[in-house]
């Protein structure tokens, strides 16, 4: 900042002038000293502009970020509850998969019985029909004898 630099240049100013004998006063170029003065107040105003505008810059800057953040906060809260829900639906249809395969199995353990069955009643009328016609054979051939 060249403010700074001018209020140098007077510390310069005043440590260089001549010293008054027997006090503390020191003589100096008055006309130099206005000079410096004068583009103090010059500049003062720009740079006050300038550390204002930078002020407010980084306040924009730093509402931006907690506006992104928030927004970042939001998207991952989303995500979170999406991978909840996908979570809730996989263990929904795990227990589905599960509940059809019991059932399935039950289906097929039931065909299987009935199948037995079916086929032990067909078994059984045929060894009945077997046996009466083994009986007629037996009987026509004890007639035969």
């Amino acid at each position: 900042m060249e403010v700074f630099t001018l209020l140098e240049n007077l510390e310069e100013i005043l440590e260089s002038g001549s010293k008054v004998p027997f006090s503390t006063k020191v003589m100096v170029d008055a006309g130099e000293l206005r000079d410096i003065i004068e583009e103090i107040r010059l500049k003062l105003p720009d740079e006050l502009k300038q550390a204002k505008w930078v002020k407010e810059e980084r306040q924009r800057i730093i509402s931006d970020a907690e506006l992104e953040a928030q927004k970042v906060l939001k998207e991952t809260e989303g995500k979170i509850i999406n991978l909840i829900d996908e979570h809730e639906i996989t263990k929904q249809a795990l227990a589905q998969k599960e509940e059809i395969i019991e059932n399935a199995n039950k289906v097929s353990k039931e065909i299987s019985d009935g199948t037995r069955e079916y086929a032990d009643s067909v078994l059984e009328k045929i060894e009945n029909v077997l046996r009466e016609t083994m009986d007629i054979v037996h009987n026509n051939r004890r007639e035969l004898k």
